[in-house]
């Protein structure tokens, strides 16, 4: 099942399920306000029986996949030929970094260039959307937990992440993360560590990897975050990027204006968006 956030006619947000001829308005149907609560309500078998649209897709407008997570945990330096790129050493433990709503877009929508920078470059990545929360939750039991899977482009502003230690500063500017096209449930990717990941800027590969490659799988990170706060549905972990990003080639890949990105993962589709310049 495909559970997509997007926007009415009306400019209304809502939530629905992908059919045969469109997309179920669920929001209208059942009520609930979003993927979110759909899922915290525990009414995935609801939406599942719908099977006639109330819109088209196309021409829709998505919004991010959970407009409204009460956290987005990133994952750094997730694959080794990142790690190499970037000239640092595996970590015992994974690194974290936040990320916050607003910096979000959704499929078919810009990503934005900050005007403090022309260093803005891609982050292919596979988004973990919890389904069922929890805390202390054993890497065993973790994909029990898990609502779905979906595209994620990290956009990174990299002069900015490197001011200091910290990473926030660069990985949260407004409208530099895309997350879609919508979330496909967990029972139809059985297994998060058997897919293939795919980013593409103007139709050229750069990067491909498979997710077997993670250094700290998704159960592992699933376990080790609900050590440290409860996950709660809706939860994402963006669950890092392999190599081949913009800032380690030579010349350096930086978006601009009038580039489209495009995050493919196997089992789930293909996240695309433009690239502008902040007004």
């Amino acid at each position: 099942m495909r559970l997509v956030s997007f926007f009415r006619p009306d400019g209304t947000p809502a939530c629905g399920v992908v059919v045969p001829g469109g997309v179920a308005d669920l929001t209208a149907r059942l009520g609930i306000p979003s993927i979110r609560a759909l899922m915290a309500a525990g009414r995935l078998a609801e939406a599942r029986a719908i099977t006639t649209p109330d819109l088209p897709l196309e021409g829709l407008r998505l919004a991010p996949v959970i407009p409204d997570p009460d956290k987005i945990i990133c994952v750094g330096l997730n694959y080794r030929d990142h790690v190499a790129e970037t000239g640092r050493t595996v970590t015992e433990k994974p690194a974290l970094f936040a990320r916050f709503a607003g910096s979000q877009v959704g499929h078919g929508q810009a990503m934005i260039r900050p005007r403090v920078s022309e260093r803005f470059d891609y982050e292919g990545e596979l988004a973990v959307i919890i389904g069922t929360g929890g805390r202390h939750i054993a890497a065993a039991d973790a994909l029990r937990h898990v609502g779905g899977y979906a595209c994620y482009n990290e956009g990174s502003v990299r002069d900015w992440q490197l001011h200091t230690s910290q990473f926030l500063a660069g990985k949260t500017f407004a409208g530099t993360g895309a997350f879609g096209p919508w979330m496909v449930t967990s029972d139809e990717i059985p297994d998060p560590a058997a897919l293939t990941l795919e980013t593409r800027v103007n139709g050229q590969v750069v990067q491909h990897t498979t997710t077997d490659l993670m250094i700290t799988p998704v159960p592992q990170l699933i376990e080790y975050i609900s050590t440290v706060l409860p996950l709660l549905p809706g939860d994402v972990i963006v669950s890092g990027t392999p190599g081949g990003v913009g800032a380690k080639r030579n010349p350096p890949l930086w978006l601009k204006p009038g580039d489209v990105t495009e995050v493919e993962i196997s089992g789930i589709g293909v996240l695309r968006n433009p690239v502008e310049a902040e007004a």
